[in-house]
């Protein structure tokens, strides 16, 4: 599979997994991971898929999160993460890897907001509880039922 095979599929797995697996280092140096939305489902979040289609090229993730949440603090220690999507039964996985870093950019927390989150931040957009993680992966390795292709950036624009 050449590269721009593999950035299709890469990017077909995140617009079809229904989650996206984060995973950040806690304070004794041991990997946390946990399930997040996957803000790029296309079926999940038709309405977002605008977003995303700037980012086609470097594979951009956003995750929304409790600034509260136990997974800041580690980030503010580490902003080292990955993120897997997979879809086990076709045999179908993507790691991207990198830094993390918190947006604070009212017009992106807006562009990616969705009414029903007021259940978790009333405020809004606003809530001083919301806060939005962006990746650009520096990494991107794919598996799809059978090929593993490491996808370099360089190429994927």
């Amino acid at each position: 599979m050449n590269q721009k095979e593999a950035i299709e599929k890469a990017l077909d797995l995140m617009e079809t997994a229904e989650a996206a697996y984060l995973s950040t280092v806690d304070d004794s140096g041991y990997p946390q991971t946990r399930a997040m939305l996957n803000l790029r489902n296309a079926e999940k979040y038709p309405v977002l898929e605008k977003v995303f289609q700037e980012h086609l090229h470097d594979f951009l993730v956003y995750f929304t999160t409790n600034t509260s949440s136990e997974k800041m603090v580690q980030i503010a220690h580490d902003p080292r993460v990955s993120v897997y999507y997979s879809i086990p039964g076709e045999w179908r996985g993507l790691m991207l890897g990198g830094r993390v870093s918190v947006v604070r950019d009212m017009d992106v927390k807006k562009s990616l907001w969705q009414p029903a989150w007021e259940m978790y931040y009333h405020g809004g957009p606003p809530d001083p509880d919301y806060t939005i993680l962006s990746l650009a992966p520096t990494i991107a390795k794919l598996y799809h039922q059978m090929h593993f292709v490491t996808i370099t950036f360089s190429q994927a624009g």
